[in-house]
């Protein structure tokens, strides 16, 4: 268990898995009655053991109890069995439905919290990291809380009411068995540590071959192309090498602890036996009595075996707790619960001084007083080398980050004044590499709009020139798409962008290298498609290639985060300045 996994159970880490039981309490009284039913089940389970021996008893003809028959004993055997069978049977039900409610809860609440949280957040956490929160997180909790802690609870009530009992009922055994018990645990337990610590690095190792064939499947075509198959293998086999050493390394300091575990406990258990044997003898215990303490001992062991790994498991739980809970106590950037408000953005745009550097690299101003106005209607041009700060006016203009000084407004408006959810509905963006969701081709043009009708979704794959492919298809708009959109070509994933885009109908109108990465033919029909999308909208375009961005009514030239040139392209050109090397690069390299 990695030191992430594990936390001490300390005050803080206690607070930390309380905070988890406000899940819990909506659905308080299935989870007090599942207690109450718990603690009913562990205590008849104390009961076995006292009329197990009072039955060898009766059968020894040793007359004592109230029941004097076989038969009837071995009955009130089963009823015990029985009943504590209907009890557990309510209790696992009841805490199943405790959990499988509030995990699910805690799941999507967890899920609408990375929704509403920042751009920002992303940046510092791992997409995997994040799904394993959401996934693994949960499930160890759910785990937890539905089997580890009615574990807990029994093997703990066990514990303590089978001391209690042997000591009541056979005190000089009792004390002859905790002078040999307390030595075997202490060894089992040190010994146990010591393997456990080889166990972890022979998972370490392994977690590091893995990675290799992470690395060679992610790239595979880099180890062909370079035809370092041989070497790769060779690789992961020393690499699996070292597993196995240190794997059957382990493996002899376990069958050591175990033939250690087995001599010792059974040693003890001889040990015992041997003296309750000459008790037994010489009157002071019964037979029956004799096997109740040897059945409580064999409990009361396991109670004590079980409570270490049940602690473990609390402890990760802990962990656990606290990595969603750091994602829950995380500042959204809106609240989704109010209602969005309504707002006219057809304005001009206008950037104010605009500095930025990004959370995660303070020291690296991207923009550095950027001053420009773009009038309602009006499409411009941002260009500029990659790094030049393209990109992040347009994530600027969208609030995905704040600015670090300066300001943005639309339409005269501070755009931190408006409503981020109005504000993001009005702007419309078709991306360099479209990623489409795993559904069909209708809902992912639906995704502009979702209460879009058929009717709707037809004619914006018409205007964005995706209407013949998609009913070439069998399928028509019920297409699959693939993964991310894999069963589709470059040129028809950027054509439903558009369509989506289309549907969306936004007055303000983002176009990022839209056509950078298609061939001819595709770059002339997403083209097409972009001209129709581009009428009467404010559209700023993010563009290398010049026929993208000779027809704007102008153009801005970033270079180091700040806007050295601006004009129209003949203008541009006739100065020679900065755009008309870009433009001379970009004709030479063509």
């Amino acid at each position: 268990m990695s030191k992430e996994e594990r936390k001490k159970l300390n005050r803080e880490g206690l607070k930390n898995l309380s905070g988890i039981f406000s899940y819990m309490w909506p659905f308080k009284v299935p989870f007090i009655t599942g207690l109450v039913l718990l603690v009913i089940s562990s205590s008849l389970f104390m009961v076995f053991p006292f009329v197990a021996g009072k039955l060898i008893d009766i059968a020894s003809g040793k007359q004592e109890w109230f029941i004097q028959n076989i038969g009837t004993a071995a009955l009130l055997l089963l009823g015990v069995l029985l009943f504590q069978s209907i009890v557990s049977f309510f209790r696992v039900f009841l805490f199943a439905i405790v959990t499988e409610n509030a995990m699910a809860n805690i799941r999507t609440d967890l899920y609408q919290r990375m929704m509403t949280l920042p751009m920002a957040f992303f940046d510092q956490n791992r997409a995997g990291e994040l799904v394993s929160r959401i996934s693994n997180d949960v499930s160890l909790l759910q785990n937890t809380f539905s089997v580890t802690l009615a574990e807990l609870i029994r093997q703990t009530i066990i514990l303590i009411a089978g001391i209690g009992l042997i000591f009541y009922t056979t005190p000089a055994l009792s004390i002859f068995m905790l002078a040999t018990f307390p030595v075997i645990v202490v060894l089992a337990f040190v010994f146990g540590k010591f393997i456990r610590k080889l166990s972890k690095k022979t998972q370490d190792q392994l977690a590091e071959a893995n990675v290799i064939v992470d690395e060679t499947i992610q790239s595979i075509s880099s180890v062909k192309s370079f035809t370092s198959e041989l070497f790769e293998i060779l690789r992961y086999r020393k690499s699996m090498g070292g597993v196995v050493k240190t794997a059957l390394r382990v493996a002899r300091y376990r069958a050591a602890f175990i033939s250690f575990i087995i001599f010792m406990i059974f040693g003890g258990i001889v040990a015992v036996m041997w003296y309750g044997a000459t008790l037994v003898q010489s009157g002071d215990m019964s037979v029956g009595d004799l096997l109740s303490f040897v059945l409580y001992t064999t409990f009361i062991g396991a109670s004590i075996a079980g409570i270490g790994d049940l602690f473990g498991q609390v402890q990760k739980a802990v962990g656990a707790s606290e990595r969603i809970l750091e994602i829950q106590n995380e500042d959204p950037e809106q609240d989704l619960s109010q209602p969005k408000s309504e707002v006219d953005l057809h304005g001009d745009i206008q950037f104010s001084e605009v500095a930025f550097s990004y959370p995660t690299r303070h020291e690296l101003p991207v923009l550095k007083g950027i001053n420009l106005k773009i009038k309602a209607g009006e499409k411009i041009a941002l260009v500029g080398h990659s790094g030049a700060g393209k990109s992040t006016m347009v994530q600027l203009l969208m609030r995905f980050y704040g600015v670090s000084a300066g300001a943005i407004s639309i339409a005269g408006k501070n755009i931190n004044e408006i409503d981020l959810t109005a504000l993001r509905a009005h702007i419309g963006i078709v991306p360099q590499e479209v990623i489409l969701f795993g559904g069909t081709i209708g809902e992912n043009i639906r995704y502009g709009k979702p209460e879009a009708t058929h009717q709707e979704i037809t004619e914006a794959a018409r205007q964005a020139n995706a209407l013949e492919f998609t009913q070439s298809f069998p399928e028509g708009f019920d297409t699959l798409v693939g993964e991310r959109g894999v069963k589709l070509s470059g040129g028809q994933r950027q054509r439903i962008a558009i369509a989506r885009a289309v549907l969306k109908n936004p007055s303000i109108l983002v176009l990022d290298e839209a056509t950078s990465s298609l061939d001819s033919e595709s770059e002339h029909l997403v083209q097409q498609a972009l001209d129709t999308l581009m009428k009467d909208r404010t559209t700023i375009i993010i563009a290398h290639r010049l026929a993208t961005i000779r027809e704007v009514d102008k153009i801005y030239v970033l270079e180091n985060g700040q806007v050295i040139e601006s004009g129209t392209h003949a203008e541009l050109l006739t100065e020679k300045g900065a755009y008309k090397n870009f433009i001379d690069l970009q004709l030479l390299q063509n």
